[in-house]
């Protein structure tokens, strides 16, 4: 029997913390345009919690007719099947200058595959939403205690009555046709298409409808931008993604020999879709289109994007990507910096060597 060698070569996740467990995807090395579930990336705030066998969602508040809904009735209400990318708005966090305290996200806290799930509108109609119903809080079963409070507190988000009632605002219970894994939601996964990860709750405890702005500290402390580092002032909530894009081809540093090259990458947008990505080799000073390789993507998806790129002169080169959303929307040279680093999405660069 003959073995190759590389078939066994496999990437892996980074590691950034492990309890909490913090891992990103080798978001250099994937070749499909969606993420299997060990290579999907790991953003926890507490230790994974213990679940109990008998699932039971209550959806309570101010409504009419609280219900207790079963895992049966749940994916026994119509479902929709959407492919979404999920990124971590502390993603690409380490290239922020100055630096910002936090998770030193790389540029692998973003992952994306198909979600299946029943619309969090259609539950709240059976519920029979109050008049004054304002924002809808999903709680999960993490939870644990935070270095700048005394008590303990479970992972909780609201989101606005709008967005709740979007109808692709989704209670999800499977990631590519199977079951939610456990370390990403299982057994249901508040899923907020076009919004940073934050918003999709994962172990879902309740779903509180409330007459009120929801103040929790995983709402009104961490995921604010904060544009001052010494001031609150001018602060406002992380929502939707920013346009941006990546570069996973070549690496960041990587020698090269003079030949022709394929720079590969992918974009994305939280607006619309991705119109344009424009791809420089001699650091901004010409800019050329790159191929959205992507046909027909998807509301919520990513899009692969490539250029051929002839290189005949040896030297150091830097390789920017520059993605437009079509809302017009242009990834900037220089990121807005804040005091937590959120929603990073200057344009992407890779420092090359030919030899």
């Amino acid at each position: 029997m003959s073995y190759k060698p590389h078939s066994f070569v496999r990437p892996f996740l980074k590691t950034h913390s492990l309890i909490p467990e913090n891992q990103e995807t080798p978001i250099e090395f994937l070749k499909k345009n969606t993420v299997s579930s060990p290579y999907f990336y790991r953003r926890n705030h507490f230790p994974y919690p213990t679940l109990s066998q008998n699932y039971i969602l209550p959806i309570n508040g101010a409504v009419k007719k609280p219900i207790l809904f079963s895992m049966h009735d749940i994916i026994h209400f119509p479902a929709k099947t959407m492919k979404v990318v999920l990124e971590c708005s502390g993603d690409k966090r380490s290239l922020f200058r100055p630096k910002v305290f936090g998770e030193q996200w790389e540029k692998g806290g973003i992952s994306q595959g198909y979600w299946k799930g029943v619309s969090l509108q259609t539950l709240l109609e059976l519920v029979e939403l109050n008049n004054n119903a304002k924002e809808v809080i999903v709680e999960g079963f993490d939870y644990g205690e935070r270095k700048d409070l005394d008590s303990i507190y479970s992972y909780a988000r609201s989101i606005p009555l709008e967005k709740a009632l979007h109808p692709n605002t989704i209670i999800a219970y499977e990631y590519n046709h199977r079951p939610i894994p456990f370390k990403h939601g299982f057994p249901l996964r508040l899923i907020v298409p076009d919004w940073y990860s934050m918003a999709s709750v994962k172990w879902i405890k309740q779903i509180t409808v409330i007459d009120r702005e929801f103040k929790g500290p995983f709402q009104s402390i961490d995921y604010v931008y904060y544009p001052h580092k010494d001031s609150d002032a001018d602060s406002y909530p992380v929502t939707s993604l920013n346009v941006n894009s990546t570069i996973q081809k070549p690496y960041d540093m990587q020698v090269l020999n003079t030949s022709n090259h394929l720079v590969k990458g992918i974009a994305w947008t939280g607006k619309g879709s991705i119109a344009r990505i424009e791809i420089s080799t001699d650091n901004g000073l010409t800019w050329k289109d790159a191929i959205i390789e992507t046909r027909n993507p998807s509301l919520y998806e990513w899009v692969s994007w490539s250029y051929k790129w002839t290189v005949s002169e040896k030297g150091e080169y830097t390789i920017l990507s520059k993605a437009t959303d079509t809302y017009n929307r242009t990834q900037p040279m220089e990121p807005f910096w804040n005091r937590k680093g959120y929603g990073y999405n200057a344009i992407d660069r890779v420092q090359v060597k030919i030899e």
